[in-house]
C-alpha cells in the first residue's frame, strides 16, 4: 500500500464515483528510457537526487545588465545590438536595494526548497567576482559579489543554491557562433574553441569552490548549434566530470531539449510538463528518463525584466501549475525577473505570498512525493508517498470562514493492530485569503469542497491521502 494524494475538480467529482475511480487504469504518465548509460551515480549523488525530488518547488532568478533595458533577457541579439554598446550598461548598474536576505525569506514563505540562479547569461556578463574575466558585478557602480550575498542567504534561510550557466556568449569572440548572437558585431576570425572551453572550465572551478556547497549547475545553449552542418561537439563529459570531482555531491542538468545526456544527474524540461510538446522549444517529445525532473516556466512572459510584461500567471494558474508537475513526478522551478535596483517586483512578490499560503496549508499533498500511479486527467493528477508525514494538520493554517465538518468513521478491529482503520472525513467550507488579494474575491466566492480519505494500516505504517477539491 502506498500513499496516495488526489487533487480533483468538486464539479467533476460530482459526476465520478469512487467506483470509477478505482477502475482507472494505473499506468505510467510518459515512456521511461530503459538504456542503461555509461555513467553512475555516487552515494553522493544519489542522495542530492532524491532530495532534489523531494523538493517540488524552486524559483528561477533571471538577472544581469539586461534588465537595465527592460526588455527581457535576449534584447541583445534579438536588436542586433553591438556588444561593446550593450556592455555600457555595466557602468550603470547600481542595484542599491537589492537584499539577498530578503529574496531567501520570501522565496522560503513561498514553499520554495531552492533557488536557481544565472551567475552568467548568454550576454557573457558575470554576476560574480570571477578573475576570469573584467566584465563582471565588480567592475560595476555597485562594486559588491550579488552571489556571495544569496550564498550565504540561502544557507541561513535553509535554501539550496543551483546556478545557471550560459554555454554560449553574444559577448565574446573566442565563442563559436551558432544560430544566435550573429549581430552583435563579434568577428569570426577570433573564434578560439579550446580557448573559450578553459574560460568557461575556470569560471565553473571558481563556482563550485568559493561559494559553498552548489545543489546543481544548471546549463543552457546546447541548443545554439543543433543546425550545425557538422554536429558541434561540447565535450560536455570532461565538464560533468570536473564539476562532479569538485563537489562530489552538485548534480548536472543541461536545457537541452532532449533526452539525458551521459553524465547528467536531472532532466530538464522549458515551459513544457515532462512528456509534452507544446511551446516548440523540443523538435520531438523528450523521452521522460528516470531521473528527477524539472519543469522551469514564467511568472509572466519573460526571464528577465521587462518593463511592458505584466501579463503575470494568477495565483491559481501557478498553483494548478505546480500541481501538475508534481501529478508528472517533477519540479517547478518559477522564474522571476528582478527590477535594475535589485527590488523583486511587487505583483510577483504578491503571487509568493499567496503561493506560500496553499504551500503552507497543503504542502503535505506535493513535497516528498512521486508522480500517482493513476495518470494525469482533466480532473486532476495523484501523487504518492511511501514514508508517513510526521503529521497530517488538522486545519490549514489560514484565514478560514465556516468550516463545516462532518466526519463519517467506517473501522474495522481485530486481532492486534493486524487490520486497516479507515476515517473519511468530508470538508465543506470556504477559504480566505488576504482582504487585498487579487485574488481574494475570486477565492472568497468559491465554495471550498474536500474530501480527505484517511486510511492508516497498522503493519505497513503507511499513509494514503486523497485530495479531491474544485477548480480555484
Amino acid at each position: 500500500m502506498c500513499n496516495i494524494s488526489i487533487l480533483i475538480t468538486m464539479n467533476t467529482f460530482k459526476r465520478i464515483s469512487l467506483i470509477t475511480l478505482a477502475s482507472l487504469s494505473l499506468c505510467a504518465s510518459a515512456k521511461v528510457v530503459e538504456d542503461t548509460p555509461k555513467y553512475v551515480p555516487t552515494e553522493a549523488i544519489k542522495k542530492s537526487q532524491q532530495e532534489f525530488s523531494d523538493a517540488k518547488l524552486g524559483i528561477f532568478i533571471h538577472w544581469g545588465i539586461y534588465s537595465m533595458y527592460g526588455r527581457g533577457e535576449w534584447f541583445m541579439t534579438n536588436e542586433n545590438v553591438d556588444r561593446l554598446e550593450y556592455a555600457k550598461q555595466a557602468d550603470a548598474f547600481y542595484p542599491h536595494r537589492f537584499d539577498a536576505n530578503e529574496w531567501a525569506k520570501v522565496f522560503k514563505e513561498a514553499g520554495a526548497k531552492y533557488i536557481c540562479f544565472t551567475s552568467r547569461h548568454h550576454d557573457g556578463f558575470s554576476m560574480w567576482d570571477t578573475k576570469q574575466s573584467d566584465y563582471n558585478i565588480m567592475n560595476t557602480p555597485y562594486g559588491k559579489d550579488v552571489l556571495k550575498s544569496l550564498a550565504k542567504a540561502c544557507d541561513k534561510n535553509d535554501l539550496k543554491l543551483h546556478l545557471y550557466y550560459s554555454h554560449i556568449d553574444w559577448t565574446r569572440e573566442d565563442y563559436p557562433a551558432g544560430r544566435t548572437g550573429r549581430g552583435t558585431g563579434k568577428n569570426p576570425a577570433n573564434e578560439n574553441w579550446g580557448q573559450y572551453y578553459k574560460f568557461m572550465n575556470d569560471q565553473l572551478t571558481e563556482l563550485l569552490t568559493n561559494y559553498g556547497p552548489i545543489g546543481a549547475i544548471w546549463f543552457d545553449g546546447w541548443w545554439d548549434h543543433d543546425e550545425d552542418s557538422v554536429p558541434f561537439d561540447w565535450h560536455l563529459q570532461e565538464q560533468y566530470e570536473l564539476i562532479h570531482r569538485l563537489q562530489p555531491a552538485c548534480l548536472v542538468g543541461n536545457n537541452h531539449h532532449g533526452a539525458p545526456m551521459e553524465g547528467e544527474d536531472i532532466q530538464i524540461f522549458e515551459r513544457d510538463l515532462p512528456g509534452e510538446m507544446t511551446t516548440g522549444f523540443a523538435k520531438s517529445v523528450a523521452e521522460v528518463s528516470r531521473l528527477p525532473l524539472e519543469t522551469c516556466e514564467t511568472m509572466n512572459g519573460m526571464w528577465g525584466y521587462k518593463v511592458t510584461d505584466n501579463n503575470y500567471k494568477s495565483t491559481a494558474d501557478i498553483i494548478r501549475l505546480l500541481i501538475k508537475t508534481s501529478g508528472k513526478g517533477a519540479n517547478l522551478l518559477m522564474n522571476i525577473g528582478p527590477q535594475p535596483n535589485g527590488e523583486l517586483p511587487a505583483v510577483a512578490l504578491q503571487r509568493l505570498k499567496e503561493l506560500g499560503e496553499w504551500t503552507t496549508a497543503y504542502g503535505e499533498t506535493i513535497y516528498g512525493t512521486d508522480a500517482g500511479d493513476v495518470k494525469p486527467e482533466p480532473w486532476g493528477v495523484t501523487t504518492k508517498r511511501t514514508v508517513m508525514p510526521a503529521r497530517i494538520p488538522a486545519t490549514p493554517p489560514r484565514r478560514t470562514a465556516s468550516f463545516l465538518c462532518m466526519y463519517l468513521l467506517q473501522s474495522a478491529l481485530c486481532l492486534a493492530m493486524a487490520e486497516t482503520l479507515c476515517f473519511i472525513c468530508l470538508w465543506t467550507g470556504r477559504l480566505s485569503l488576504s482582504p487585498n488579494s487579487s485574488e481574494a474575491q475570486k477565492w472568497n466566492t468559491a465554495r471550498r469542497q474536500m474530501v480527505l480519505l484517511w486510511c492508516f494500516h497498522a503493519r505497513s505504517k503507511r499513509l494514503i491521502m486523497c485530495w479531491l477539491y474544485n477548480d480555484f
